[in-house]
């Protein structure tokens, strides 16, 4: 029998993180490079502290008006409540978190361990290949 699809085999397993103590125009520098619009923030035992998205730095650029020139730390700018999945959620409770809310991405946690991250881009790679009418009955697999 196979079982629904779970965020474990789809999820980015390595994605690019940064520290709270990381200078944001560093971690604004990263995000560029590798073409990512969030990343994870971790403590040094790889545990989530929080999450830094596009929205975020562009209060980089708010506060570089006031104080006319852009620093600080990952922690000044990051969000501390992040909305996370677990290894073991369905494909299709994720998909339709994503259609629930503004959140392009999900860390991946377990025991407080950042494993990973899934984002909306992930999903639709899961889905490339099968027929759009299929998509749903091959999310409710069980």
């Amino acid at each position: 029998m196979k079982t629904m699809p779970r965020v474990r085999d789809f999820h980015s397993a390595k994605p690019i993180t940064v520290h709270r103590e990381t200078g944001i125009m560093r971690a604004v520098h990263l995000m560029l490079k590798h073409d990512i619009s969030g990343m994870p923030v971790v403590d040094d035992a790889g545990r989530l502290v929080g999450i830094l998205t596009e929205r975020d730095c562009i209060g980089v650029a708010v506060s570089a008006g006031y104080f006319d020139e852009p620093g600080g730390k990952v922690s000044d700018y990051m969000t501390r409540e992040v909305q996370t999945v677990g290894p073991d959620d369905s494909l299709m409770d994720v998909a339709r978190r994503f259609v629930g809310s503004p959140f392009r991405r999900f860390p991946v946690v377990e025991g407080g361990q950042l494993l990973g991250i899934i984002g909306r881009r992930d999903f639709l790679r899961a889905m490339r290949g099968r027929r759009p009418r299929r998509w749903l009955d091959w999310l409710r697999k069980e």
